[in-house]
């Protein structure tokens, strides 16, 4: 017989109740990481965890661990550290008010 029916039938076998936690389990899962990954704007995640089914087991790695890892761009052996730019409404503020003292 063919191996990838008797798969299927290993999971048609199995008690309702345990069927319906580990779907409850996987679409918990996924769905917080591809929401992570979509915030993170991480098409690549976005689209490896919509594909790739491992009942939770990646979505959870990505969500605790891949998810926080952050690659720093390096320049000639420095770090390429990016200028914060909290409100940049206030810096324009600031260079007008001091452009019209000067006059």
């Amino acid at each position: 017989m063919n191996p990838l029916i008797d798969d299927f039938s290993a999971i048609a076998n199995m008690p309702p109740w345990l069927l319906a936690i580990i779907i409850t389990w996987t679409l918990f899962w996924k769905g917080l990481s591809l929401w992570k990954a979509s915030q993170r704007k991480s098409s690549t995640w976005f689209i490896i965890l919509l594909v790739v089914n491992t009942v939770g087991i990646l979505e959870i790695l990505y969500y605790f661990l891949f998810s926080e890892m952050k690659l720093s761009d390096k320049k000639d052996g420095k770090e390429n550290i990016k200028k914060s730019t909290k409100n940049p409404a206030r810096k324009n503020l600031k260079n007008q008010k001091s452009f019209l003292d000067s006059k």
